[in-house]
C-alpha cells in the first residue's frame, strides 16, 4: 500500500499551527506532523521521509539556516516550502541541483510590505519621525526637521521588480511619479505592463530621487549596494529598504550619510539582526528604522498559514507551486501546471 503524501514543518518562527491546517491536511489524506528541528539530528527523524519540508518563515529552525549538507539525510523531498518571501535561510542552488522545488509565499505579504516602503518614504521625506520626538520633547519648531522634499513628479528607483515592486507602482500612481527600475530576470513587456522604464543599475541611481530596494538576498545581492552606488546618487536622494540588510553595505551608507552624499534613508532591515546599540545609523535624524516588520499586518499570518498549505495540497496533487523561486529546476516529481502530474 502506498503510503500517505507527508508534510513535516520544521521551522516554527515562534507560531501555533492553526486548526484549520491540521483538518485541511487531514481531510485530503496528507500526513502532517510537526516538530521544531534544531539540528540534523531532529530533522532526520522528523523530515527524513517527508515529501514536503516545510519552514515557516526566519524560524530558530537549524540555528536559522538549513545547508546544503543537510538536504541529504531528505531523500523523499521533492519540494521546499518557505513561508514568507525571503528564501535566504534555504539552500536554493543546492535544492535545485538535486531536483527539489523551492516555493514561497509571497502573496501573503505583497501589501505590508509595499504600504511599509511608502511608509518609510513618507516618514524619511516629512520628517514624521523626528518631529514626533521634538514635540515630546516640548520642542515645537518646525525648521528643526523641515521636511525638504515632495513626491509628486518626482523619480523612483525600484531595485527588484517583483510583486512587492510592481504593487508600489500601483499605490503610488496618484503622485504622477516616474518610475524606473533594475531587474534583469524580468522580461521587457512587464515593464511596459507598468509603465516602468528598464534601467542599468547606473542609471537609477544617477536619474532617481528616491530608491526602494525590493531584491532578495543571494551571494550576487550581497552588498550589490555599496559606495560606488551611493556616489551616483543625488545628494537630496533617499534611500529605502525593506528586502534584506545585507544588500546594503551598511559602512558604505553610514559614510555616505555622513558625508552627505545622499539625504536619508528609511530602512526595515539591517546587516545585523537585531543591531549593536551603538551603531552610528542611530545618530542620524534623517534615518528611519523599524525592526524587520515591514511583512507584518493583521492578514500575515491568516493568509501566510493558508497559502502555505495550499502550496503544500498542490505539490501533493501534482501540481506546481503558485509561487517558485527556482522555476529552473528539472523537478524530482512529475509536475504540471494544470494539475496533471503527479510524484513518480
Amino acid at each position: 500500500m502506498k503510503p500517505p503524501f507527508k508534510v513535516s514543518l520544521v521551522g516554527l518562527d515562534s507560531q501555533i499551527v492553526p486548526d484549520s491546517v491540521i483538518s485541511g491536511f487531514a481531510e485530503r489524506n496528507i500526513d502532517f506532523v510537526v516538530h521544531e528541528c534544531e539540528n540534523r539530528q531532529d530533522l532526520a527523524v522528523w523530515a527524513g521521509d517527508a515529501d514536503v519540508v516545510w519552514v515557516f518563515g526566519s524560524s530558530r529552525c537549524l540555528h536559522g539556516q538549513m545547508t546544503p549538507e543537510e538536504l541529504s539525510i531528505l531523500p523523499n523531498c521533492g519540494a521546499i516550502i518557505r513561508t514568507g518571501s525571503g528564501t535566504d535561510n534555504v539552500p536554493v542552488r543546492a535544492a535545485t541541483k538535486l531536483g527539489i522545488v523551492v516555493a514561497n509565499t509571497p502573496d501573503g505579504l505583497n501589501d505590508a510590505v509595499a504600504d511599509h516602503a511608502i511608509g518609510l518614504l513618507f516618514a524619511v521625506t516629512r520628517q514624521i519621525a523626528l518631529q514626533d520626538r521634538n514635540v515630546r520633547n516640548r520642542i515645537w519648531d518646525r525648521s528643526r526637521g523641515f521636511p525638504n522634499w515632495h513626491l509628486t513628479g518626482q523619480t523612483l528607483g525600484l531595485v527588484g521588480f517583483g510583486r512587492i515592486a510592481r504593487t508600489i507602482v500601483e499605490k503610488m500612481a496618484g503622485f504622477k511619479m516616474t518610475n524606473l527600475a533594475y531587474d534583469p530576470l524580468v522580461p521587457p513587456h512587464v515593464f511596459a505592463q507598468h509603465s516602468v522604464q528598464s534601467v542599468s543599475l547606473d542609471e537609477l541611481f544617477q536619474r532617481s530621487d528616491f530608491v526602494s530596494i525590493h531584491c532578495p538576498l543571494t551571494t550576487q545581492t550581497r552588498h550589490l549596494i555599496g559606495s560606488p552606488q551611493f556616489d551616483k546618487m543625488k545628494p537630496e536622494a533617499i534611500l529605502i529598504n525593506t528586502s534584506r540588510g545585507p544588500v546594503v553595505d551598511e559602512m558604505a551608507l553610514i559614510a555616505a550619510l555622513a558625508s552627505k552624499k545622499i539625504c536619508g534613508a528609511g530602512l526595515d532591515v539591517l546587516e545585523k539582526e537585531p543591531p549593536d546599540w551603538d551603531n552610528p545609523l542611530f545618530q542620524f535624524d534623517n534615518v528611519v528604522i523599524t525592526p524587520h516588520l515591514a511583512g507584518y499586518s493583521d492578514q500575515y499570518l491568516p493568509n501566510s498559514w493558508r497559502l502555505s498549505m495550499e502550496t503544500a495540497i498542490d505539490l501533493s496533487q501534482g501540481k506546481w507551486p503558485r509561487s517558485c523561486v527556482n522555476p529552473e529546476v528539472q523537478a524530482r516529481w512529475k509536475l504540471a501546471r494544470d494539475g496533471t502530474g503527479q510524484k513518480s
